[in-house]
């Protein structure tokens, strides 16, 4: 059987390519024909395919495509479609942000196997525009045009948060509330030293004890609950670390306050204070929780920072060419373009892949590549680069490389992957936090039994109260607060002084370097060329002479020429008027300057450019 359908949505030969390839690829397709022209797509099957299947697999395809089924009469009958929003696409390889897995990532999200920390998506080395209707929301594709329901103009699709934001937003979130409630327990609790404690003239010490436990509780069951879940996930998978400490000493710390604050008469006198409260950790419990969330808020932004650097590599690379085919000029998807294809690239664009120039010259600015601030010209049979950016000419490039094999993709990946190094002092702070939690809990047992044994009566309360002091003292929060705050230290001064940092250990290397080598004179410089000094020959007139070339240079747009008429102005020089001007690539500029005819450039004796 034989069935034509109407497909709205299609726009170019690709999408011809992806409707035919899609709906082909179902067994029951025999021959499938698709006319662009017409919007059609005529399908020989062996039985018959419910419109709904077929819509389906579009869907299923990423084709966001309204099939239309004929109805008696010219007209055709509109189907209702099971539209499906399009979730925003990342690499889909996952790591732990700590690096307690080295190289290891993973292909779903969850939480680190070692540590328990969640993992983060790995930055996505090529980004697809889409677009969606304002009208009509679900209606998403990658392609420009007109709303298949209303006919609106299709806009940009804006990004959505990826989960890295989402979860440093919450994190930021939960350093608020830990901060609101912690300090005021602090303050609490530090009273006692300041004299004629003013607190006790509102409420005596008993119930202060009470409103510390009502403080405490938003920190330990929200804020920093997290620490106690990757404290037990530590546990049972026995890879001890910093968490395990940090949960074993603050719980058990919150949970004896509970019992001096619930049972006091089980304590002995000495261990109460003058009021005849029992002395709690109240305090101790939420400030060592509060300053391990600080250290793991700042190594969230210091990883921040790096898939910063990251996305605005990403940034670099267009979404979006000019497909040149049978001579007309086509918008398509960088996704879309093949090796062999012809792209136009027009005045101000970014150059979508690494081709070489088949039509037209033009300058290139390669600074984002070679560090080199001037533009670099380029002629036909030239090569260029994904990323860098067109002069003031419009020129056609044939594409060599494309997709991950463009030289701007391999630099992607190249920081994607010396993002998730580690430093060496990282390796040293895991094997130091694999014995030390071991250790610190069987001297904490050793204390217990020590005390019950032979310490005073009530021995077994001396013996919990010394057992539980070791874990909280033991509590190595700096353990947790020195490695980031190092990275993030030494990542925040280098982004403030244009530096991206390649790995944590190329940062820590850097302790021993005393002499630096570059081989660039853009990497220190401003950036921007300058004029020094015009000198001029026996018989000319400087300042005649800088009149001239700077009034020649004002029609052009090369950055040698826009730093000569700044000269220009330094020196009070009145530009004159040009006539005939025209600039040669890779030459200079040649004019008329009242009836004298001037040329500037290079001078070379094989070349017509002076006669």
């Amino acid at each position: 059987m034989k069935h034509t359908y109407s497909v709205v949505g299609m726009s170019c030969s690709g999408c011809q390519a992806n409707v035919e390839r899609v709906l082909g690829s179902l067994p029951e397709v025999e021959k499938i024909t698709v006319n662009l022209a017409k919007a059609e797509v005529t399908i020989e099957m062996s039985t018959h395919i419910p419109l709904e299947k077929l819509q389906e697999a579009l869907l299923k395809g990423g084709l966001h495509y309204t099939i239309d089924i004929p109805s008696h009469g010219n007209k055709t009958k509109k189907v209702p479609i099971p539209v499906k929003k399009m979730k925003p696409k990342g690499n889909g390889v996952y790591y732990c942000p700590m690096h307690c897995e080295g190289d290891m990532t993973h292909d779903k999200p969850g939480d680190c196997s070692v540590c328990g920390m969640p993992l983060v998506e790995e930055p996505q080395a090529a980004q697809q525009q889409q677009y969606t209707c304002p009208m009509h929301p679900e209606i998403i594709t990658t392609k420009p045009g007109s709303c298949p329901k209303c006919g609106m103009d299709l806009v940009p699709l804006k990004p959505m948060e990826s989960q890295e934001q989402k979860g440093y937003k919450e994190m930021v979130k939960k350093m608020k509330i830990a901060l609101l409630f912690t300090i005021p327990v602090f303050i609490i609790s530090m009273s006692d030293m300041i004299p004629n404690n003013p607190l006790l003239k509102l409420m005596d010490h008993q119930n202060w004890n009470w409103v510390q436990f009502v403080l405490t509780l938003p920190v330990v069951f929200y804020a920093c609950w997290i620490f106690f879940v990757r404290a037990w996930k530590s546990i049972v998978t026995w890879n001890l670390n910093m968490f395990t400490l940090v949960g074993i000493g603050t719980g058990v710390a919150f949970l004896f306050s509970i019992l001096g604050l619930l049972f006091p008469d089980l304590f002995p006198a000495e261990f109460k204070t003058e009021y005849g409260t029992v002395a709690l950790y109240f305090e101790a419990t939420v400030v060592i929780l509060t300053l391990v969330l600080l250290g793991q808020l700042l190594e969230a932004r210091a990883h921040r920072r790096t898939s910063g650097a990251i996305k605005e590599l990403l940034e670099m690379a267009p979404s979006e060419a000019i497909l040149v085919e049978n001579g007309v000029d086509k918008v398509v998807s960088i996704h879309d373009i093949k090796v062999g294809d012809l792209l136009r690239v027009k005045p101000g664009d970014k150059i979508p892949v690494d081709g070489k120039l088949t039509e037209g010259n033009s300058n290139v600015d390669e600074s984002m590549i070679s560090g080199e601030p001037i533009p670099v010209d380029k002629k036909m049979g030239d090569r260029v680069s994904a990323g860098t950016i067109n002069g003031n000419k419009s020129f056609v490039i044939i594409a060599e490389k494309v997709g991950a094999d463009t030289l701007l993709s391999q630099i992607i990946q190249m920081v994607s992957d010396a993002s998730r190094s580690r430093a060496p002092i990282q390796k040293l702070v895991d094997t130091v936090a694999k014995y030390f939690v071991p250790i610190i809990v069987m001297i904490s047992i050793i204390t217990f039994f020590v005390w019950a044994i032979f310490g005073p009566y009530p021995a077994y309360v001396y013996a919990f109260v010394n057992a539980i002091a070791v874990l909280i003292i033991a509590c190595p929060c700096a353990l947790g607060l020195a490695t980031p705050m190092s990275v993030m230290v030494g990542v925040g001064k280098g982004a403030q002084s244009g530096v991206l940092i390649k790995n944590a250990e190329a940062l820590e290397t850097m302790n021993k370097v005393n002499v630096l080598i570059i081989d660039k004179t853009g990497t220190i410089t401003e950036g921007k060329p300058s004029v020094e000094r015009i000198y001029a020959t026996e018989g000319n007139n400087e300042l005649d002479l800088i009149q001239k070339i700077a009034s020649l240079n004002q029609y052009s747009e090369h950055p040698l020429a826009e730093a000569v008429i700044k000269y220009g102005k330094t020196k009070n020089i009145q530009l004159l008027d040009v006539k005939d001007f025209e600039a040669i690539a890779g030459k200079g500029v040649v004019g008329t300057l009242g009836e004298e005819k001037v040329a500037l450039g290079n001078l070379n004796p094989n070349s017509s450019f002076f006669t």
